[in-house]
């Protein structure tokens, strides 16, 4: 396609869109020789505003009431693992003592198990 050729097939379609009516944007009709009562149709838009604020605001309320039992739920859960968690640390640091206490223990009697024998064979070279 030339250029030519494209300049004119961009006219046409140019032209084209010239000639298509366009909607014409109006406003809402007011039916003609009967009396339109306008308090009536702006109290009837209230009370639909009314409405749905209302509605607005029950969902608003509902949802924040599930939140706030959700929140109450999440402290209540964070709560009893601080509780769990304190009575596992103790539980821990009981059987840590208890272990360092048989430890203790268990290194006194290799000790005077130790000097025991030390005093058996120190006997025993006094006998030789």
């Amino acid at each position: 396609m030339s250029d030519t050729e494209e300049v004119e097939h961009v006219e046409e379609e140019y032209e084209e869109e010239e000639e298509r009516p366009k909607p014409k944007i109006t406003g809402p009709r007011i039916p003609e020789g009967e009396k339109v009562d306008f308090d009536d149709i702006h109290k009837k838009r209230q009370n639909k505003d009314l409405l749905e604020l209302q509605a607005l605001i029950d969902a608003h309320f509902e949802h924040r009431k599930q939140e706030e039992e959700e929140l109450v739920a999440l402290k209540d859960r964070i709560e009893k693992r601080r509780s769990e968690r304190a009575d596992q640390q103790r539980i821990r640091a009981e059987k840590e003592k208890e272990r360092q206490t048989r430890l203790a223990e268990e290194k006194v009697r290799r000790e005077e198990e130790d000097l025991k024998r030390r005093a058996d064979d120190d006997a025993k070279k006094k006998k030789i």
